[in-house]
């Protein structure tokens, strides 16, 4: 063998390591929103945007850790992706409506994740007073332009009420969802198009699958309303990180009934909001994907309004979880390990910060995640651990999705270098709204990665800041 051939082999032979260990990781996967993700040629965590590179190990070593790392491209990317998606199954099945994407703001309000979002086309949904704040602030500063409608979810208080109206009259395209009677008689004298929820009172497999709703009005309720002045769109919203396809589908073949008889009553009626439900795959298990759904929602709509004889609706979807969860990593570092007697996993490890409060959802509603090596992913050997956080709490814990989480062997590190760090993949949504100081411990730092510049968002908080917020 020449010398030329030596070094073809020993290339093909390190390709052929990297994609093993890209396998084993689950990353670089489209279908599981890892495709970023890949494995440097020093077995290290790495995220492409493009031609930029960033290695996840040498920004924790420079900005430490508990650390959050945003890439609003993969926000951006996916929301084109997806809007692209509606024009072309539109135009394939000569659909005569119009596709509306609406940012439900509570997923992540943060502005490095809304601002990315109405710039790339989207509209807004608000669920409060204080979110509807938000918009009024950017409304002013003129953040967005005049062709943004924003949708109000939620119950509406007084205030929330009053700021509906101050908008309206300032010009903003700003449209009420009626959740019940009292706001029904709130909204007599508004002058703009409003919206009505719908209960389908159908349950599906999802995080909202509580036995009754109390958003909404019943079908029959909501058509004994009769004549609603400028009613625009039904609303309707099922569950949150729905499972199964079909359960997408059979809800809006139920609703679409009740927007039929409400249409004769109400001819201004002209869109549908399917809310939210698309579904992140945590687990790195394939599931629909926003091809399937699409195709299906279209085809669905498309055939019962043909047979009922009425226009296509337009459609409004509020999947913001899908949008933004892969666009976040949290990291941690491992700082110790204990042994477990008779169990699943072997060991402790314990992490520099907390999950009741960096990752709520992992205790609240036990969402499972997919955890991944930052370093090392190239070790041979691994154990089976428990995560645990470093408040003083029982609950504060990561057990896995198979009951344990395969990590890398502490004691296998090298020498002079003992860190293991670890990242959790899509905690874009929901995690730092709801997050806490438990034990008073800090929030993680937070820093952006976009266009290969690096900037820090939230610096780590001091022990005096956290402080101050309880009064001292």
């Amino acid at each position: 063998m020449n010398k030329k051939d030596k070094v073809k082999k020993k290339k093909d032979k390190t390709k052929t390591k990297k994609h093993n260990i890209r396998h084993k990781w689950k990353l670089g996967i489209e279908e599981l929103a890892t495709k970023h993700f890949d494995v440097s040629s020093n077995a290290e965590l790495i995220v492409r945007e493009g031609n930029y590179q960033y290695n996840i190990h040498d920004l924790v070593k420079r900005f430490g850790t508990p650390l959050e790392v945003v890439f609003p491209f993969v926000i951006e990317e996916r929301l084109n992706e997806l809007i692209n998606t509606f024009k072309y199954y539109i135009r394939l099945n000569k659909y005569r409506g119009k596709f509306y994407f609406h940012y439900p703001m509570k997923v992540n309000q943060n502005k490095e994740f809304v601002l990315p979002i109405i710039s790339e086309g989207a509209h807004i949904e608000v669920g409060s007073v204080n979110e509807l704040w938000i918009v009024k602030r950017m409304w002013e500063q003129e953040q967005f332009s005049r062709q943004i409608k924003v949708i109000c979810n939620g119950p509406k208080t007084n205030k929330y009420l009053g700021l509906i109206y101050e908008l309206k009259q300032k010009g903003l395209d700003i449209v009420p969802i009626i959740e019940d009677r009292y706001e029904l008689d709130s909204l007599k004298e508004y002058r703009g198009e409003l919206g009505i929820r719908v209960d389908p009172e159908i349950k599906v497999q999802s995080h909202w699958d509580k036995r009754i709703d109390r958003f909404g009005f019943p079908g029959r309720e909501l058509l004994e309303l009769g004549r609603i002045r400028n009613l625009k769109i039904l609303h309707y919203h099922i569950g949150s990180q729905i499972i199964k396809l079909e359960d997408m589908i059979s809800p809006l073949k139920k609703v679409m009934d009740v927007y039929i008889k409400l249409k004769a009553m109400n001819p201004t009626l002209d869109t549908i909001n399917l809310g939210g439900g698309f579904a992140v795959p945590y687990i790195k298990r394939k599931m629909y994907s926003a091809d399937s759904i699409v195709k299906r929602l279209l085809r669905t709509l498309k055939e019962i309004a043909d047979r009922r004889g009425i226009p296509h609706p337009n459609i409004i979807v509020e999947w913001g979880r899908y949008l933004v969860a892969p666009a976040q990593i949290t990291i941690y570092r491992i700082i110790s390990q204990k042994p477990i007697p008779k169990s699943t996993a072997s060991w402790w490890y314990i992490i520099d910060g907390s999950f009741i409060n960096d990752l709520p959802d992992t205790w609240a509603i036990h969402q499972k995640w997919h955890v991944v090596p930052v370093n090392y992913l190239n070790a041979e050997r691994l154990s089976r651990v428990w995560l645990a956080g470093s408040s003083c709490d029982s609950d504060d814990k990561y057990t896995g999705n198979s009951n344990y989480v395969s990590l890398p062997r502490l004691e296998d590190l090298e020498q002079n270098d003992k860190s293991l760090y670890i990242t959790f993949f899509d905690t874009g949504a929901y995690q730092d709204s709801l997050a806490s100081h438990h034990c008073l411990l800090s929030s993680p730092a937070k820093i952006i990665a976009q266009n290969g510049v690096i900037t820090v968002a939230r610096k780590r908080e001091t022990a005096e800041e956290v402080g101050k917020q309880f009064g001292w």
